[in-house]
């Protein structure tokens, strides 16, 4: 089993009995090029990722380095639950109609590039969940997204804030647009700003289908 240790020690109750090679962050190509040299030497392989391994995961790393490495081994791609669905889970419904996804983290993407992704999902009002929203270092990317919003909803629109999902300092808290960024928010939360149609009901964030009732 490969992957990132902090992954990989929340499920060290399927490790039982089974080599364990993990790094630590940044470490994705280095992982992945051990996988597959272990892959193609006749080792079965779990390449770890949080989430679904097809969002912002290892699949894509995996079958592009393969190419690269010029190895043809057998590659599956398990799909699980994606951040966002686990955060809509315990929101509510806030994913009910069309909606996407954005990771604020400018590693890998120029930020230039991210704020107009970000420009054009709040102009065409489209719910957004953000990934990676902030971290003790990386502070203004998300008071530059909540502003770039800010222009094009209004401060009442619902936002759900959901952090460590799945264990026990899970954390959802559900608030607006104006006052979100008061929150305690971490690399380990998820952001659901709500389109103009979003609304609370009865505590839970809901997009409305657009069914007759």
């Amino acid at each position: 089993m490969v992957g990132y240790d902090v992954y990989v020690d929340l499920i060290r109750d399927l490790t039982a009995n089974k080599e364990v090679i993990s790094t630590g962050m940044t470490g994705e190509v280095e992982r992945c090029e051990i996988a597959l040299r272990r892959a193609a030497g006749g080792a079965t392989v779990a390449v770890v990722s949080s989430g679904d391994p097809g969002v912002y995961g290892m699949a894509g790393l995996v079958i592009e380095q393969a190419q690269q490495m010029g190895l043809d081994v057998p590659i599956e791609v398990v799909p699980g639950v994606s951040a966002c669905l686990a955060a809509a889970a315990q929101l509510g419904a806030p994913l009910m109609l069309d909606f996407v996804c954005i990771s604020l983290s400018d590693l890998l993407v120029p930020w230039e590039q991210i704020l107009e992704r970000l420009d054009a999902v709040a102009r065409t009002g489209l719910v957004a969940a953000l990934y990676n929203p902030r971290s003790r270092r990386r502070i203004r990317q998300l008071e530059a997204a909540a502003e770039i919003f800010r222009r094009y909803r209004a401060p009442s629109t619902p936002v759900g804030i959901a952090t460590a999902l799945g264990l026990e300092e899970e954390r959802i808290v559900l608030t607006d647009l104006g006052g979100f960024l008061a929150e305690e928010i971490g690399m380990r939360s998820i952001v659901v700003i709500g389109s103009s149609s979003t609304r609370v009901v009865r505590g839970r964030m809901v997009t409305p289908r657009g069914y007759e009732l």
